[in-house]
Parts: structure tokens; sequence; C-alpha cells
């Protein structure tokens, strides 16, 4: 039997987003891989402009990365305490929160920094960074719980499939749905990882391929058009994603593309499962249906890179996300624990409070 204890550090060298005390430095995630480089953002708005440019992006990322957005709103605000503060903040949160609203942990990174300055006093300042400081330790240690309960439910010799990019790139560290995977590999449960290029940004060839490379797991590049494929063939036991926003009844949305993986892995035999911090739970949106389902720039689906490959003069189509039903998921995996065959009654029973 193998030793399922291993070394988070071995697997865990990245980090997109850098505190330095005057300023938040972000891994410009659209250079990436060939080109590692950090943006300075001095403001909270420098911080929603790389939010909304996909600078930094990921559900997790893009709330600490807001948290600490609402620290830089501070500068230049004079008031007595918190409260005061949060009065003359409110126009930059709403800023923030304008720049990927689909993103529930960034409504819930704002709503906790309301919180911490309502209740604060005349050191408001000091009180918001910590909280901001705390927002991001407490992600890491939720990705590293993940990533443990996730993997329990991998049997040995494993392959697997990914999508779009969920790891220590859109999180403070070690990630939410390739902790799993990075947790799987340590243990000898996953012998093979399948990530799917994810169009029309590219997350899974760009970042997902470079960030396993990083920890020495070399993945497989698919096609998006190939995941059916490569399911029929046997060599996938487990589809493995993450989550923007996971509703009350278990509906999940997800970069564009997970809910056909869903819907073929339910055909093949294929079990499913997502892996999201608790913070990505909204237990006030009943369904799916509610979602609202961000739309980007058509003139992205309309080549690759600064290459042009569609004919001119036509239209596109381009949601970011979409949502799989609760009933093709075989697991939802947060830093409380494992739901299985998640449905409203299950989720009200572990998130209720």
């Amino acid at each position: 039997m193998t030793d399922h204890t291993f070394d988070f550090d071995r697997y865990d060298r990245v980090r997109p987003i850098r505190w330095t005390g005057d300023a938040l430095e972000l891994l410009d995630q659209r250079k990436l891989p060939f080109v590692v480089e950090y943006v300075r953002c001095e403001s909270s708005d420098d911080v929603a402009a790389a939010i909304h440019a996909l600078t930094v992006r990921g559900a997790p990322a893009i709330g600490i990365a807001a948290a600490w957005g609402v620290v830089l709103a501070a500068r230049g605000i004079d008031a007595a305490d918190g409260a005061s503060a949060l009065t003359e903040m409110e126009p930059a949160m709403q800023r923030l929160y304008a720049a990927r609203p689909t993103a529930v942990n960034l409504g819930w990174a704002l709503a906790r920094m309301r919180r911490t300055l309502t209740a604060a006093g005349e050191d408001w300042r000091e009180v918001i960074e910590r909280d901001a400081d705390a927002i991001t330790a407490e992600d890491l240690a939720a990705n590293r719980r993940m990533g443990a309960l996730g993997a329990a439910l991998i049997g040995e010799g494993s392959g697997v499939m990914t999508h779009c990019n969920t790891g220590s790139l859109a999180t403070a560290g070690f990630g939410t749905a390739l902790g799993v995977i990075r947790a799987g590999v340590a243990q000898g449960r996953i012998t093979k990882v399948y990530a799917g290029e994810t169009r029309p940004w590219l997350q899974g060839a760009r970042l997902t391929a470079w960030e396993l490379q990083q920890d020495g797991i070399m993945p497989t590049l698919i096609a998006d058009a190939a995941a059916s494929h490569l399911m029929k063939s046997g060599a996938v036991q487990w589809v493995v994603v993450g989550a923007d926003r996971i509703c009350a009844n278990g509906d999940v949305a997800n970069k564009i593309g997970t809910y056909q993986l869903a819907l073929s892995a339910r055909h093949h035999g294929v079990r499913f499962m997502v892996a999201a911090p608790s913070s990505t739970v909204d237990m006030a949106m009943d369904c799916g249906d509610s979602i609202e389902i961000e739309m980007r720039d058509p003139d992205e689906l309309f080549g690759v890179g600064s290459v042009r490959t569609a004919a001119l003069e036509i239209s596109a189509w381009n949601p970011v996300f979409d949502v799989t039903p609760h009933e093709l998921i075989d697991a939802i995996v947060t830093e409380r624990g494992v739901i299985e065959r998640p449905d409203a009654a299950a989720m009200q029973a572990a998130f209720g409070d």
C-alpha cells in the first residue's frame, strides 16, 4: 500500500499574489508560460483593472486580490474609524465588484472587508490589512485540506482530467482542483493527468500545463473537443474541476466547457468532482438558473493570440462560464468536507449555518 503522507511544499512552488507593504504585485497570467512577470498595483482601481483584464484570475485569487484592493482603497482616506472610512471607500469597492461579478469569492471578500471595517476603531487601517492577510492564509490552508480530502476519493492508478486552471495561479497557493491532483499524484493515486486546452484563453494549455510542470508533474494536453473520445478510451476515471459559484442546490458555475465535460463523464461512467473553498458556496442563490453569466468580448473567439483565424464580418457568442446541474456531480469537496451526490438537502446540512 502506498504511503499517503506527503510534503506539501514540494508541490506548492507558485505564488500569483504578493503584498509588498505598499503595493500589490500580481503575476501576469496573460503572459505565461514564456514570460514570468508581475504587475504592480498601487490603487484599488489598478486591482479592479487587473481582475477585469485577467491579469489575475480564478475565483479564490480574485477574492484575495479584491481584499488587498480594499487595503489600497484606504489610501487618502481620512477617517476616525472603520465605519466612517467605509462610507468613503464604498465607490472603490463597487468598482472592484463590477470587475467580474460571476465569481462569488469577489463579493464574499468585499463583504468580509465591509464587516471588518464596520467593527474597526481608530486602528482600522491595520485591521483591514490583517484581515486581507488572513484571507490569504486561510485560502492556502483550505486548499491543502481540500487536496487531502479530494485525493482520498480517487482510487490508486487513476487517470484524471481537468479543465481551465485551478491551481496556485488561481488561489493563494496549492490550488483547488489542482490541489486534489497534486495530492493524488504525490500519494500515487493519480498516474496520469490530462489538461483540456480551455478555449478561448487557453488557461489549460498556457497555465495548468506550465504550473504542473513546475512541480515535476508532466500533464498531457488535449484539445477540448477530444475529451469525450478520451473518456470513451477508459484512460480517465475522474474529471476534477473548480468552481466560481456553488448554489444552494449544488449547481455549479465554472469555466465554459465544464457542463459538457460533466455530461460526457456521466455517459461514460467517469466520476465528476468539484473542488472549491466554502467561500465559493452561495446559499442565497437557490439554483444555477439565477447565476449571472458573464459575457466577454466576441473578439476573443476570432483568433489565437494576435493571429486572426476567423472570417471577417462575422459575429460570435462568448459566455465565459456555464452551469453544471448538481445531478451530474458525484462529489463537491470543500475544506469543510465532502458532499457526495450533492442536492439541496445535502448542501443545507453542510452549509445551512
